[in-house]
């Protein structure tokens, strides 16, 4: 340094005490200190804290706190010289915050958790390794987990700071964060109706959430950016509990219910739906791949049997290959796309109080689909009988298919060749499309049928 000056403040009473470092003839940088002080007590001190010719009288205090603000900062820049560094004020300021503040230094240097988890995010989208669905998933989570640490207080926390604690009051919130809606409006307002809580979420909600959120801290132990993640600090047994998923007994649409939903005459504003669900139940695809279906989906076989085909917007991003789903389409589903030409209106609005799932539950009870299953109230702990439409949803088509294939099937290990599990059997035969076609006719009652290049029955 060539040489360090107090910078005069104009300004009257108490102020900062602020250094001017000249280490060139027209170069100079500054540090502002966070002591306060009149000018006419600072006039008393040379920059180093040692008193000046002829003060008798001052403020031993003060001195105390230049003496180490001037050892700090010399020491600041000695290092910023030794390592070669820009001479410039926002690198002195870091190297004196690293003195003083480790921790708090270390949170200017690296982003916050929720900047980091969308980070992972956009990486992980990037790479292939999760696909639109999921990531849009992803920041749902991460865009939770920035309100409840602005609600907490700690929203500057970097991931290598969030511990177990964080983490299982993190959990809490999931649970319950509908309760701070009314409290925290300002943190809700860009928040869609869709993804605003409304009610306590399930446990194997929450259960997925955190599976999204521990992924992205092993991560960071992968790339050494963390010593251990939060969620294996916590020990089996709690990591077990606080990781719990519970299923309900499976339901779905047993082969007579959906022939009677797909034979009822329903009201105008229900056909849409109709055509759809019952379309959707003879693929068993998810909404997200469902709703990419048109007309340029589907295929023909040699055999002349029309099928859609499709690349899981889920698990995309985790294939190996880039080999589709091939699935049949039975006589009544075909019939149903030729006359909509596969497009249906109700699919543009998934959620809400008119939207495709809502509507669902409406059509299976017009249809009286009323059968009574079991869910599992975790708040009570016990089962709880509800009618079969009030859970309908696009999920309840995919299990109906799922169910209802899994019926026609012969179990390929019943002759007792090999054993469950044993991959001799997939190298010895694979079921093709039209020995599918042929199980899916006889799990839905239809016939069979062939159709030419242009989709006319022949």
């Amino acid at each position: 340094m060539k040489k360090v000056t107090f910078y005069p403040c104009k300004k009257k009473g108490q102020t900062k005490v602020k250094y001017r470092i000249r280490y060139d003839i027209d170069s100079q940088i500054y540090h502002t200190t966070d002591i306060l002080c009149d000018d006419k007590d600072l006039a008393k001190f040379k920059p180093d804290g040692e008193l000046r010719e002829h003060v008798r009288v001052w403020n031993t205090e003060l001195q105390a706190l230049l003496k180490k603000e001037y050892g700090i900062m010399t020491s600041a820049y000695a290092l910023m010289e030794d390592n070669g560094m820009d001479i410039t004020t926002e690198n002195l300021e870091k190297e004196i915050l690293k003195m003083k503040s480790p921790v708090e230094a270390a949170r200017i240097d690296k982003p916050n958790i929720v900047a980091r988890f969308k980070k992972y995010a956009d990486g992980s989208l990037r790479a292939g390794i999760i696909g639109e669905n999921r990531y849009k998933h992803i920041i749902v989570v991460a865009d939770k987990l920035d309100r409840f640490l602005k609600i907490k207080g700690i929203s500057s926390i970097t991931a290598e700071e969030f511990d177990i604690d964080h983490l299982l009051d993190f959990r809490e919130f999931l649970f319950d964060e509908y309760l701070y809606v009314k409290q925290y409006k300002h943190l809700y307002e860009n928040v869609s109706d869709r993804n605003k809580p409304k009610a306590r979420l399930s446990m194997n909600t929450v259960t997925s959430q955190l599976k999204m959120f521990s992924t992205f801290f092993t991560e960071l132990e992968d790339t050494d950016e963390i010593h251990k993640s939060p969620f294996r600090k916590m020990g089996k047994e709690k990591r077990k509990a606080v990781m719990k998923t519970k299923y309900d007994d499976p339901f779905f649409l047993r082969k007579d219910e959906l022939l009677k939903v797909l034979n009822a005459k329903v009201a105008p504003n229900l056909q849409d739906t109709k055509d759809a669900f019952v379309v959707q139940c003879a693929f068993g695809c998810r909404i997200s791949d469902f709703i990419q279906m048109s007309m340029a989906t589907i295929a023909v076989s040699d055999d002349g049997i029309p099928y859609v085909h499709y690349l899981p917007q889920k698990t995309a991003g985790a294939q190996e290959g880039n080999g589709e789903v091939q699935t049949p389409i039975v006589r009544y589903a075909f019939d149903i796309i030729k006359r909509t030409n596969f497009e249906f209106p109700i699919l543009k609005n998934i959620f809400g109080e008119f939207g495709y799932n809502a509507k669902i539950k409406a059509l299976l009870q017009q249809c009286k689909v009323d059968r009574q299953v079991a869910q599992y109230n975790e708040d009570t702990k016990k089962n709880e009988y509800t009618p079969l439409y009030k859970v309908g949803s696009s999920k309840l088509a995919r299990k109906t298919f799922v169910d209802m294939m899994a019926k026609v099937q012969v179990d390929q290990y019943a002759a007792g060749l090999h054993k469950a599990g044993s991959a001799a059997v997939n190298r010895y035969t694979m079921m093709e499309l039209k020995d599918r076609f042929t199980l899916m006719n006889a799990a839905f009652d239809q016939k069979p049928y062939k159709v030419d290049q242009e989709l006319n029955i022949v």
